[in-house]
C-alpha cells in the first residue's frame, strides 16, 4: 500500500465554515470576496501550493520570469472592486499586437485590409469578392464555426488571412467540429470588425478620435505571486481562511451541508462553490461522469534571445498555415532586457506536437522559415498545463450544462472558467461571470443547496 492509499487521521470534529470555495484562481478569489462580504465564514481550498489558479509563472536562475498564458489586465477591471490594493502592484504597459500571416509577413491583428485584401491583387480581390457573394447566397446555413466565419468573410479570405488555421490552433479541433452556438458567442468580432463591409468602411472612413481608454497593466516583474499575495492578505483580513496544497480526497453530502476530506484535514460547510474542472468535482463528489468534456493541454516554452527578432510588436499570433505554436509574448518589452537579452514565452497547443522537445524543434524550424529570431535563441525552461481551457466541440456546451445541473442537484455551485466550462480570456470576464453567478444564486427562492447557477458565456 503506497502513501496515496493511507487515510489520514483527523479529529472527529471537522473545522466548520459557512462556505467552502474549491479553487483559488481569480474566480475562486472573487467568490470568496463576495461570500465574505455577505458575512459568511469562508474557506478557500486548492491542491495548488499557490493562489492564482492557472496564472502560473516560472523564474530562471538568471532572473527571467515567464508566465503560462496572458499577463495583461486593465486599470478599470471589476477585479479591482474586490481587491483595489493590487492596482499599485501592476506595471503600466503599452502592448502592441500583430500576427504572422500565411504570406510570411508580420501584419495587423486580427486582419489587415492592406495585407490580406489589397495585397491579393486584382485576381485575388475577385476571388475574395466572389467567395463572399457565394457564401451569402448559397452557404447561409451555419452548422459550425467554419460556416460562421465563411459566411462573413468568404472561404478565400478565411484561408488567405490564416484565420481558419488559427481557429484550429486556438480551439484544438478543426473549425468544422466547433459548436456553432459557441462560435456565435465567441466570434462576433468577425461580423463586427472583419466582415468585408466593415473592412471597406475602415479603409475609406477617416479615423475617428477615440475617447479615453483604459490603461493596460501587467503583473509585477517578479511574477504573479507578488500580485495575488496582496489579494490573499485582503481576504484573510476579511476573515477568509486558506488551505493550499490541500490534497482534496472527496466531498460528502450531509444533513447540514457538506463534509470535505483532504490530506490536510477535514472541513464542513453549508455550501460549496466550485471553480475547478467539472470532471474533477464530479470525482470528488463520487458522481458518475456521464458527459466527457475535453480541455486544451498547453505547452509553454520560455526563451531568451539576442539578435534581430524581426518585428516590433510585443504579442504575435501565428496565423500561418504551418507551425504548431499559437502565440508568443515578449516580456522584455514590458520589464526590460536581462543581461542584454530579450525574453519571451511561446504557447503551443498539444496535439500536433506533444512534448517540450517536439514543440521547441517545431518552433525553431518555423521561425527560421519565416525569417524571425535571427540570432542566439536559448530555451530557458518550459511548463505543461492540462485543463488550460475548454475544447468547444459540437454538443460540449450542452454536455457541460447537463453536468453542471447534476452538480447543482447534488448541491454544488459550479462557476468560472473551469467550473462553468467557459473560456474566459481576461480577469474582467472571470470577475463578471462570478459576480453574475453568485448574484443570481443569492436571489433564488430555493434553499441554498438547490439554487440555480448562471454560467455566463463571454468571448
Amino acid at each position: 500500500m503506497d502513501g496515496t492509499d493511507r487515510q489520514p487521521a483527523f479529529s472527529s470534529t471537522p473545522q466548520r465554515f459557512d462556505a467552502i470555495v474549491v479553487g483559488a484562481g481569480i474566480s475562486g478569489l472573487v467568490a470568496a470576496s463576495m461570500l465574505a462580504a455577505k458575512g459568511e465564514k469562508t474557506l478557500v481550498v486548492d491542491d495548488y501550493a499557490q493562489v492564482g489558479g492557472n496564472h502560473l509563472d516560472w523564474t530562471s536562475p538568471e532572473g527571467y520570469t515567464f508566465d503560462v498564458g496572458s499577463l495583461i489586465f486593465q486599470d478599470d477591471s471589476p477585479l479591482l472592486r474586490h481587491f483595489p490594493e493590487i492596482l499599485d502592484h501592476y506595471v503600466p504597459i503599452d502592448p502592441s499586437w500583430g500576427r504572422l500571416n500565411p504570406q510570411k509577413k508580420i501584419t495587423t491583428y486580427p486582419i489587415s485590409v492592406r495585407d490580406d485584401i489589397l495585397a491579393a491583387g486584382p485576381l485575388g480581390l475577385l476571388r475574395i469578392g466572389a467567395s463572399v457573394l457565394y457564401a451569402r447566397l448559397f452557404r447561409r446555413r451555419m452548422d459550425n464555426a467554419r460556416d460562421f466565419a465563411r459566411y462573413w468573410i468568404g472561404a478565400h479570405l478565411l484561408w488567405r488571412s490564416g484565420l481558419e488555421t488559427y481557429m484550429c490552433r486556438f480551439y484544438g479541433i478543426v473549425p468544422e467540429a466547433i459548436d456553432i452556438d459557441l462560435a456565435r458567442k465567441r466570434m462576433l468580432w468577425i461580423s463586427e470588425h472583419a466582415s468585408i463591409g466593415n473592412l471597406l468602411k475602415k479603409l475609406f472612413k477617416p479615423a475617428s478620435v477615440a475617447g479615453p481608454a483604459n490603461r493596460q497593466m501587467a503583473r509585477p516583474k517578479e511574477g504573479f505571486a507578488k500580485l495575488y499575495d496582496v489579494a490573499v492578505r485582503r481576504l484573510v483580513n476579511d476573515g477568509v481562511a486558506f488551505q493550499l496544497s490541500a490534497g482534496l480526497r472527496r466531498i460528502e453530502k450531509t444533513a447540514s451541508g457538506f463534509h470535505v476530506i483532504t490530506d490536510s484535514g477535514e472541513f464542513s460547510a453549508k455550501r460549496i462553490v466550485s471553480t475547478v474542472p467539472i470532471p474533477a468535482m464530479e470525482r470528488l463528489c463520487q458522481l458518475p461522469s456521464q458527459s466527457p468534456l475535453e480541455t486544451i493541454t498547453l505547452i509553454s516554452l520560455y526563451f531568451s534571445f539576442r539578435g534581430d527578432r524581426g518585428f516590433p510588436q510585443s504579442i504575435i499570433y501565428n496565423f500561418s498555415h504551418d507551425g504548431a505554436w499559437k502565440r508568443l509574448t515578449v516580456y522584455s518589452d514590458f520589464y526590460g532586457a536581462i543581461n542584454e537579452r530579450e525574453y519571451f514565452a511561446v504557447e503551443v497547443i498539444a496535439g500536433q506536437v506533444n512534448t517540450v522537445e517536439e514543440a521547441e524543434d517545431d518552433f525553431r524550424r518555423h521561425v527560421e522559415r519565416n525569417g524571425l529570431f535571427k540570432g542566439a535563441l536559448n530555451l530557458e525552461g518550459s511548463q505543461i498545463l492540462e485543463n488550460a481551457y475548454p475544447i468547444y466541440s459540437k454538443g460540449a456546451a450542452q454536455r457541460a450544462d447537463e453536468a453542471i445541473k447534476r452538480l447543482r442537484a447534488f448541491g454544488i455551485e459550479s462557476m468560472g472558467r473551469q467550473g462553468a466550462f467557459n473560456y474566459q480570456p481576461t480577469a474582467r470576464v472571470s470577475t463578471i461571470d462570478v459576480e453574475m453567478a453568485l448574484a443570481d444564486l443569492s436571489v433564488q427562492d430555493a434553499p441554498p443547496l438547490k439554487s440555480e447557477m448562471t454560467a455566463a458565456l463571454s468571448g
